[in-house]
């Protein structure tokens, strides 16, 4: 962090568990979306930077809980079993501005030791489709025919951004009743964001806004 930002600090740290993502305002309004994964193989912990190669297996990797180290970082709790990582808001903030490059650095890293990322969506075998139960509220059941349905998603639809860009491309009259602005989407009774994640076996429930 140069130095007309180091008086930058956090104004909101929001973790988005289902997701595996953490997100955090600063106070100059910018506003970060971290990659539990991305966290994970950042870690300044000395046992981390002392393999010497890039860490590997985390895709998965969730954070656990999140906690305040005084004034000046947070302590993540990883549920592999990593709980040393100690992250400032200067770390945090770097991480964030840099995060294209930083993340192109591992991509390449992992690429020279021959490992590939396993991208396949928690509990799907890599290269299978997520299945998932679809509920229609409203007036969308007269749209789509019915009011709940089982669908097998296309392997590129990963999010609830990606869902609904799917389900709009169906026709007209879907691509009018879900713009973003005019549902509510819920997976498994829990509110969600468009980075939430979808996984096998999800109930995603889409609710038009009253007019």
């Amino acid at each position: 962090m140069t130095e007309q930002h180091q008086h930058i600090v956090p104004t909101d740290i929001e973790l988005h568990q289902k997701s595996r993502i953490l997100e955090i305002t600063f106070s100059d309004n910018k506003r970060f979306e971290y990659p539990c994964e991305y966290l994970r193989i950042k870690s300044q912990a000395a046992e981390v930077r002392s393999l010497g190669r890039p860490e590997t297996g985390k895709e998965n990797v969730n954070i656990k809980s999140i906690e305040q180290q005084g004034s000046y970082a947070i302590r993540i709790v990883f549920d592999d079993g990593h709980d040393t990582g100690i992250y400032s808001w200067e770390t945090l903030y770097d991480l964030g501005v840099n995060f294209d490059h930083y993340w192109q650095d591992y991509l390449d890293a992992l690429e020279v030791i021959g490992y590939e990322r396993k991208t396949g969506p928690e509990g799907v075998p890599e290269g299978q489709k997520i299945k998932v139960t679809l509920l229609y509220f409203v007036q969308l059941p007269d749209v789509f025919g019915t009011d709940f349905e089982e669908v097998e998603l296309p392997q590129e639809v990963t999010t609830v951004e990606q869902l609904l860009a799917w389900l709009r491309s169906k026709g007209k009259q879907q691509n009018d009743l879900l713009k973003d602005d005019m549902i509510t989407v819920t997976i498994n009774k829990q509110f969600t964001e468009p980075f939430t994640r979808l996984e096998n076996g999800d109930e995603i429930a889409i609710v038009p806004k009253p007019v």
